[in-house]
């Protein structure tokens, strides 16, 4: 049986099913759509999925606005399931103290899909609202998409996580074209091409040539794997001069790393883990330039415990320097007791505080609650306990450090958010991204986040440095490759030279220009054959 009549009789019984079973059609789709991202990488089930989402649009019920309405109904169901599946793994959180916040957890995973959900409905809606026949059709979906996706990544703070471009950011070689296009442009891209089979399906009047955006599909893939190939080829990875990294990767269950009774607990593991030895060749911390500690490593206000701040004097040497994740305490606001911020320290090795950084992008619902006061009222608390809320930060800069090029801190999610982690004029020569993602377990969320910081530094064409509690740690070069990595899960050091930045990339010039491009010029094409029409 050939391609074209396989996808002639999926597309007749996807376009005729009606009520709950093209709604299960539509779930089914998404939850196997989100095999496309890590850590399973599946991305050429998209081939089947994303037809599967055009041919639930060609059945919208007719008439313009009345078809928009069944779109959304089918658009929020795939949606459902990509996100069910997608991002499961925030339930976890709600487990870490299941006394307060256990009875949360059902809401907490399926409730965020449910909302996330509802921007791939609008991006269904707004398809069959400038919905045409034919291969023209495709470009609609990847224009409400892209988006739609871009406001998923915007509104109410943003949550940008899995988008669909991440889908073509797996092997390495194919990773590259986001230094071109920028994850908006990739995920124009992505609906664009994996949706190319739906036209098999197609009658000789509306596409005469029905195998054509296959092929140009398929030649947009090797094109962009070549270009990744040849990239990957002409920057090897080369490093800092007299620069090397230890990651401290301590593996602290949530419970001690919040508990103020466990810091001394805390210290002598975080101590005796950062001096030790490695092989013969070792000679513990004494040869290392920069330790490196993840997120909020503290139980406690690091600036108010001297007697942590002397150990940590102690065990680094005068050719070391100490950068940490710590929680910052802020100014007293009456009647509303302390209030902190989540920051990075750099440390001198006679522990001063050389630099702080602030974090700016908090998480809703884990560092603030939305309508914070009315919410503490109703006795709701964000998964930190912290009262009042996390304080933001006034804005993202690059920090000096001793003996390397200036670093630019990222703390947990910052990472993935393309449009802001490096701003205009503060383009650094490496990143740091310190995370706590112990929050979420052993679950796929830790590789998602490891993944798309990785797309962030082949975007930006900077080294990316990573330091999780839990996992996964590493140091990845501008290109993408793995220099050295910890498992997710395991007590470690990483030892690792720290890898020169590139000269900046087409994406860290000029943005998000591709991707507006492609959706003009598409919105053009569409705008030209709906006059024809």
């Amino acid at each position: 049986m050939t391609l074209t009549r396989i996808a002639t009789r999926a597309a007749h019984a996807i376009v005729l099913a009606y009520g709950w079973r093209r709604a299960g059609i539509a779930f089914v789709a998404g939850m196997a759509s989100a095999l496309a991202m890590a850590p399973v990488n599946a991305w050429p089930i998209l081939f089947v999925t994303i037809p599967i989402a055009v041919w639930l649009i060609d059945g919208s019920t007719a008439g313009r606005w009345s078809g928009a309405w069944s779109a959304a109904i089918a658009g929020w169901c795939f949606g459902f399931g990509y996100f069910l599946v997608g991002v499961y793994w925030v339930g976890y959180a709600f487990l870490v103290d299941a006394k307060t916040f256990g009875w949360l957890l059902p809401i907490a995973v399926t409730g965020l899909p449910a909302y996330l959900a509802i921007y791939m409905a609008l991006g269904f809606a707004l398809a069959r609202v400038v919905w045409v026949r034919g291969p023209s059709r495709i470009l609609a979906l990847a224009i409400a998409l892209t988006v739609t996706e871009w406001l998923r990544g915007h509104v109410f703070t943003g949550f940008p996580w899995n988008t669909l471009g991440y889908a073509l950011t797996e092997p390495l070689a194919l990773a590259q074209s986001v230094s071109l296009f920028g994850i908006w442009g990739l995920t124009f891209l992505a609906v664009a091409i994996f949706a190319t089979p739906a036209v098999l399906a197609d009658d000789n009047v509306d596409t005469p040539r029905p195998y054509r955006p296959l092929a140009l599909a398929m030649i947009a893939l090797v094109g962009m794997a070549g270009f990744g190939a040849a990239r990957l080829a002409v920057h090897p990875t080369r490093f800092v001069k007299d620069v090397k990294l230890r990651i401290m990767q301590p593996n602290l269950q949530q419970d001690a790393k919040f508990n103020y009774s466990a810091k001394d607990d805390v210290m002598r593991r975080y101590l005796a883990l950062s001096d030790r030895s490695t092989g013969p060749q070792s000679d513990g911390i004494r040869d290392v330039t920069h330790l490196i500690w993840p997120e909020a490593a503290f139980p406690f206000f690091l600036t108010r415990e001297p007697e942590a701040l002397a150990q940590i004097a102690n065990l680094i040497r005068p050719n070391t320097e100490l950068i940490t994740g710590a929680v910052r305490p802020g100014e007293m606001v009456p009647g509303r007791g302390p209030r902190a911020y989540n920051s990075v320290y750099v440390l001198d090795p006679d522990g001063s505080i050389r630099a702080i950084y602030d974090k700016l992008h908090l998480v809703p619902f884990g560092e603030f609650l939305p309508f914070q006061p009315f919410m503490e009222r109703l006795g709701f608390q964000q998964l930190t306990k912290e009262v009042g809320g996390f304080l933001t930060g006034t804005r993202r800069r690059a920090l000096d450090v001793r003996g390397a090029p200036k670093m630019l801190p990222l703390i947990c999610y910052e990472a993935v958010f393309p449009d802001e982690a490096v701003p205009a004029g503060e383009r650094p020569g490496w990143l740091l991204n310190v995370t706590n993602d112990g929050w979420f377990g052993i679950s796929s969320g830790p590789y998602q986040h490891f993944h798309q910081a990785r797309v962030l530094a082949i975007a930006e064409g900077l080294p990316l440095v990573r330091a999780a509690n839990t996992g996964i740690s590493g140091v990845i070069d501008p290109v993408g490759r793995v220099i050295a990595s910890l498992p997710l899960g395991v007590e470690g050091i990483l030892d690792a030279r720290l890898p020169q930045a590139m000269d900046p990339t087409p994406f860290s010039r000029y943005g998000n220009f591709p991707a507006i491009l492609f959706l003009v010029v598409s919105g053009v094409v569409l705008a030209k054959r709906r006059l024809r029409a």
